[in-house]
């Protein structure tokens, strides 16, 4: 059961400084720590496997900025190549996406050889062979009616259904717009219904995106509210958290809650993200300037769930300040983990309440 209130730091013993020796003396928290903290040996890049997609999307991100215009690298070689030289410099995990990564199985089957390791975003159109065991990312933007209109797909959602039903790899993605928040709903019981694992995303505007998905304050506290909703509802098959809702639906986006740790916005090459993160394009190069994890994204804007899953769980410092907010962050990892690693099972969520991010109080989240 989750309970709708709002927590700030603390809040049982607002006084008391607490020593991380303290919050793990809870055999809850240290048992759930002990759990995530054997990976924190991933160490994440992402990869345009290709240019082309066989649909087209209102807002996405891929189809911005210049790296849509590259020559595609199709040559198995050169991405076993650029495989081995990864791992040389200590790349643990992949992201392949693109635009369409299942029109090139052939270059994802050749990532798993050498990275085994990572995840495939892709909009399920196409099935991925069962021998490129990565975690599958099922991209959905609504129901049918509205795959229709705004990605130019029909009956999109059972064909994806029928491609990945009963596969341990798939989970399929919803992304919230301000528009389909209602659909979730229905969009949960069919998948639920067929057995199928679902998460949530948010739709973060691309830079100078003017369309009509974007989100507003009021926007923010429905999709907050329906994730809370679902979750109750679906809690063996809703990957995710109170904290998750909160980090993804505030006011303010998650380079301003948490400082993004891509270099696109940190100049630092001294530890994390900064220093090892790349995002390649189809062509095998990268921009420094421009690598992040959703390359073209307006970054005042960003919610994305795959940005998060870097930028909130780097900040574990900020998190250990007592056992709520620790719990919290935890619940995160364990939602993060169990989205994209195969074979890591999610446990009961720690926190069934909303906690505010380190250094916001609830009056300033939306």
């Amino acid at each position: 059961m989750v309970v709708l209130k709002s927590v700030s730091a603390g809040i049982d013993n607002p006084d008391k400084s607490w020593k991380f020796s303290d919050i793990l003396s809870d055999p809850m928290i240290r048992k759930r720590w002990e759990k995530v903290r054997k990976y924190f040996f991933l160490r994440e890049s992402t990869y345009d496997m290709t240019n082309r997609c066989n649909i087209k999307c209102d807002g996405c991100y891929y189809y911005e900025g210049d790296k849509q215009f590259v020559s595609e690298n199709n040559c198995p070689d050169d991405w076993r190549k650029l495989m081995q030289a990864e791992k040389s410099r200590g790349i643990t995990y992949v992201v392949l996406a693109g635009a369409e990564p299942s029109l090139v199985t052939d270059l994802c089957e050749v990532c798993y050889q050498e990275m085994p390791l990572g995840a495939i975003a892709t909009n399920g159109l196409k099935f991925i062979p069962a021998s490129i065991n990565y975690r599958i990312h099922i991209s959905v933007w609504g129901n049918d009616e509205t795959s229709m209109a705004i990605r130019n797909a029909r009956n999109m959602l059972v064909r994806q259904i029928e491609n990945y039903k009963g596969d341990p790899r798939a989970v399929f993605v919803y992304t919230f717009t301000r528009d389909n928040i209602d659909q979730v709903r229905e969009v949960a019981e069919i998948l639920t219904t067929q057995g199928c694992r679902l998460t949530f995303n948010m739709f973060s505007a691309p830079v100078g995106y003017e369309g009509t998905l974007s989100h507003t304050p009021a926007s923010l506290k429905h999709t907050r509210k329906t994730m809370i909703d679902l979750l109750s509802t679906y809690p063996d098959q809703v990957l995710f958290s109170c904290y998750n809702a909160v980090a993804h639906t505030h006011q303010n986006g998650l380079h301003d809650l948490y400082s993004c740790s891509y270099p696109r916005k940190n100049p630092s090459t001294d530890i994390g993200l900064g220093r090892s993160f790349r995002q390649y394009r189809a062509d095998l190069a990268w921009d420094r300037s421009a690598a992040c994890c959703v390359p073209d994204t307006d970054c005042v804007e960003c919610r994305h769930y795959a940005a998060g899953s870097a930028v909130v769980t780097a900040r574990m410092f900020r998190h250990a300040t007592d056992p709520d907010t620790f719990k919290s962050w935890l619940d995160y990892v364990d939602t993060y983990l169990a989205v994209w690693v195969m074979g890591y099972a999610k446990g009961d969520n720690l926190c069934s309440y909303l906690v505010d991010p380190p250094g916001r109080t609830s009056e300033d989240r939306s």
